[in-house]
């Protein structure tokens, strides 16, 4: 029999489950609203039921390893969903504790979900040959992995890692985990948009983004602006890139990686993000750093990222 493992991708939106061999196809795929249901626990049976299902379908001709969960705030270590600020389900969440209880698997684990994307990263993407490696995800929000000698950094309580909630601004934005300043702030798919309304405050050039409300305005749409060489776009890519820049700079310090992989909607922007990323992580590199850590996009497929990452847990415990 073909041995297999169940991903599960909590979002704050949608939850994306799939079925992935161990080289990375995804066999089967389903999806269901996060946000509809009032209570964890609602959502736990709806979730449960969904794969109990998908299970069914592929028992006769599979081995289901396990199950492994990327989600908002995912504590390893507890198994656990704690405080996430983009989901409904407030307080601590026992994730893998309720799905124990519904699946005899001897492999269910949870992470957050830029942890699991590293996993992904490093079973099936780009960070293949990697022992040593930061993962960017840029999206709603800025979230990373820290890969050191091939495993991921989880720090004593589970959380460490937070390199979107590293402080650029003491005095800055105002963040959604209640401080000011933090990078996602002003690294981040709104974080672009704040920038960009900032910019349209001090600049006096012409912009096609001046037609736009805050509401109406996208990472997209900054995005076409700059390619159409809007000066306020370019120079919005230009300050988050500036942002990315100086904070990779001091993760490099930290952990001196191979590689730094951005992943996410804001990646997409592809050189007008990474241009300024580069050059200014850099400029504020120390110098036994500098022109050694390489800045590449992320490998996984964007579309089937997520459920990738969440099944590369189960595969990396098989594999240890």
């Amino acid at each position: 029999m073909k041995k297999v493992a169940i991903g599960v991708d909590i979002g704050g939106t949608n939850t994306v489950m799939g079925v992935v061999d161990e080289s990375g196809n995804v066999l089967k795929k389903n999806t269901m609203p996060t946000e509809t249901h009032p209570d964890y626990s609602i959502y736990m049976n709806a979730l449960s039921a969904k794969l109990m299902i998908m299970a069914d379908e592929i028992k006769n001709d599979h081995e289901i390893l396990g199950i492994g969960i990327g989600a908002p705030n995912g504590n390893f270590y507890n198994g656990t969903i704690e405080f996430a600020p983009n989901l409904k389900f407030k307080g601590v969440v026992p994730v893998v504790d309720f799905i124990r209880n519904k699946f005899n698997y001897e492999t269910i684990l949870l992470t957050n979900d830029a942890n699991a994307a590293a996993i992904g990263e490093m079973i099936y993407g780009g960070a293949r040959n990697f022992k040593d490696f930061i993962m960017i995800t840029l999206g709603t929000g800025l979230g990373s992995g820290i890969v050191v000698n091939g495993e991921l950094v989880y720090g004593h309580d589970g959380f460490a890692g937070e390199i979107g909630h590293v402080i650029v601004d003491p005095e800055g934005r105002q963040c959604g985990c209640g401080r000011r300043g933090c990078l996602e702030t002003y690294a981040s798919a709104p974080g672009i948009k704040r920038t960009v309304f900032y910019l349209l405050s001090e600049m006096t050039d012409a912009s096609i983004l001046r037609s736009y409300s805050y509401n109406d305005l996208s990472a997209k749409k900054i995005d076409e602006a700059a390619r159409n060489g809007d000066q306020v776009a370019l120079a919005a890519f230009d300050f988050t890139g500036k942002m990315i820049g100086l904070k990779l700079a001091d993760a490099i310090a930290h952990t001196s990686p191979e590689a730094i992989f951005l992943f996410g909607g804001l990646s997409q922007a592809k050189e007008l993000i990474f241009e300024p990323v580069q050059k200014y992580m850099e400029h504020f590199l120390l110098n036994i750093y500098k022109n050694k850590v390489k800045l590449l996009p992320s490998e996984l497929p964007p579309g089937d990222a997520a459920v990738l990452g969440s099944a590369a847990l189960v595969w990396k415990e098989h594999k240890a």
